[in-house]
């Protein structure tokens, strides 16, 4: 009995007597080579750009969770000063100014909106007053202070905006 033929050696010998064979299937391995190598550079692409993408949002979910401690130590800072509490107070500055040298770092600032013009892509009105030496639709106080990073709004401040022409209803 013959022993039966290995079908590669068999492709190879037939390849090997025609040499347009052999072009062809150089050109196509080459095809799915260079296919390949596309898609795993894409796929490299792709996950980076998602890599980068999700660590931006923990880092913006992160500095949102933070923005409120931040306007807590505000409101502390705000209290009525007594002796006693001198030294609270001085604690609670430092870690208001380190609390902002980090937003700083990561580039988010807070914005003085007191008298600026009312602007409901970056202030939340959500009071009204009236102040007759102010001119009208300018913010009179911030209840919440607003925070951008670059020209994007991070985080609306809520202002109190003043009305023309009399006291609000």
């Amino acid at each position: 009995m013959n022993a039966p033929k290995n079908p590669v050696a068999s492709a190879v010998d037939a390849a090997s007597r025609d040499p347009d064979v052999l072009d062809k299937e150089l050109a196509s391995q080459n095809e799915a080579y260079l296919r390949l190598a596309a898609d795993f550079d894409n796929f490299k692409k792709r996950t980076q750009r998602e890599s980068g993408q999700r660590a931006a949002e923990e880092k913006e979910s992160f500095i949102s969770e933070l923005l409120p401690i931040l306007d807590n130590l505000e409101r502390a800072l705000a209290c009525e000063r007594s002796t006693a509490s001198e030294p609270l107070r001085v604690g609670v500055e430092m870690t208001l100014q380190q609390l902002g040298q980090l937003l700083h770092r990561h580039g988010v600032e807070g914005v003085e909106d007191v008298g600026l013009p009312f602007d409901p892509h970056r202030q939340e009105a959500v009071s009204l007053g009236h102040d007759p030496s102010q001119p009208g639709h300018i913010v009179l106080k911030v209840i919440q202070r607003g925070y951008v990073r670059g020209d994007k709004v991070f985080r609306p401040a809520k202002v109190v905006v003043n009305i023309p022409g009399g006291a609000p209803d």
